[in-house]
């Protein structure tokens, strides 16, 4: 004789897996309150200092960590058990030490690997505290409305994506690299503070390369950090919405062999005019390189931890009425506006690549 169990208000089907109990679900939730204490946890632990100090000098005690860093030991103490049980930190006899790789993964804003910045991005008020401020009226902003700290948050979020980029993300875009070592005109479209047009500069030497980007302060930071870096000779930064962008601007002596947008295509008011601009700009045969958050189109995507991680920037995406697009969105966006030889590459689950050359 078989029997089939059912919950409660739902019938239960002969030969039908069992729904999850509640000691099944359960822990679905527990896993999130264990992950924002983990978040709080590393993001205290970057803002105090605490993580830089262990990485440089590990083994430290919660009384040596607060000492060292005017703090109160029995805080520290507390805060070091919580990294410990997250699996950041080591036990090493009476004290602590970063677990492997979290240096590099944390604090290393020149590694590709780089996450530290992303902590910080989810505390900001922009992300989801306007949000939820905003729930009723659906207020929008844009990147004027935001704070420094947010620029500089989302700068450091966005280095590890250049890191990827230039030159091993270009370099699999093909007859591209042969092309910037020769030297070319180079445009970064929404350049933000700099870093990517400092690295497009520094790694390509014979190249120029224009910034372009449409708030004014991100044009100033940048600025002052392309002059830190030496390269002021060969960047131009001009301040321009890319759906304003127009070929004097960005025209040096010579039509642009490459233009790049790396994670800000999605942020365009009207993409389709902005991709007709970046047509207008390029030589003949030029490539248009994008470099973007691939957001899940899939149910299974959208609950893995990319898919996830994703969904928390919807929330600021939101509030400047844009949200992430599937990679497949800029095959088709190429597409529609006459670009040739489209390929793509996968750099990291979030991280993608999609190109095209101008007919």
């Amino acid at each position: 004789m078989t029997t089939t169990t059912s919950t409660p208000g739902i019938p239960a089907q002969a030969g039908a897996p069992a729904p999850p109990s509640l000691a099944d679900t359960a822990p679905k939730l527990l896993s999130l309150i264990a992950g924002y204490v983990g978040h709080r946890t590393v993001a205290m632990g970057l803002r105090a200092g605490l993580l830089r100090q262990l990485a440089d000098r590990p083994g430290g005690s919660p009384d040596d960590l607060a000492d060292a860093l005017g703090l109160d030991p029995v805080y520290v103490a507390v805060w070091c058990r919580a990294a410990f049980g997250a699996g950041v930190l080591e036990r090493t006899g009476g004290g602590y030490r970063l677990a492997d790789h979290m240096a590099t993964l944390l604090l290393d804003d020149g590694s590709p690997a780089f996450v530290g910045g992303v902590f910080g991005v989810c505390e900001a008020p922009e992300m989801f505290g306007r949000f939820e401020a905003s729930l009723a009226s659906g207020e929008r902003m844009w990147w004027e409305d935001t704070s420094p700290d947010w620029i500089a948050a989302v700068a450091g979020t966005g280095t590890p994506f250049y890191t990827r980029l230039v030159p091993g993300g270009l370099e699999r875009v093909p007859g591209l690299a042969e092309r910037l070592t020769a030297g070319c005109t180079v445009v970064d479209t929404a350049c933000g503070s700099g870093v990517g047009a400092i690295r497009l500069a520094t790694t390509y030497p014979r190249c120029a390369v224009v910034g372009v980007d449409g708030d004014a302060h991100s044009i100033d930071r940048a600025r002052d950090r392309v002059a830190a870096a030496g390269v002021d000779d060969r960047v131009t930064l001009v301040h321009s919405a890319l759906e304003d962008m127009a070929v004097e601007d960005v025209a040096l002596d010579e039509p642009a062999a490459l233009v790049v947008n790396n994670i800000s295509m999605h942020e365009c008011r009207d993409i389709d005019r902005v991709t007709e601009n970046v047509r207008a700009v390029l030589e003949p045969g030029g490539w248009f390189v994008i470099s973007d958050f691939p957001f899940p189109d899939t149910d299974e995507g959208l609950r893995s931890v990319p898919g996830r991680i994703m969904s928390g920037i919807q929330f600021f995406e939101a509030q400047i009425d844009d949200q992430l697009l599937p990679r497949a969105a800029y095959d088709d966006l190429l597409g529609r506006h006459g670009f040739t030889d489209l390929g793509t590459a996968q750099l990291t689950p979030m991280h993608a690549l999609t190109w095209g050359r101008r007919t």
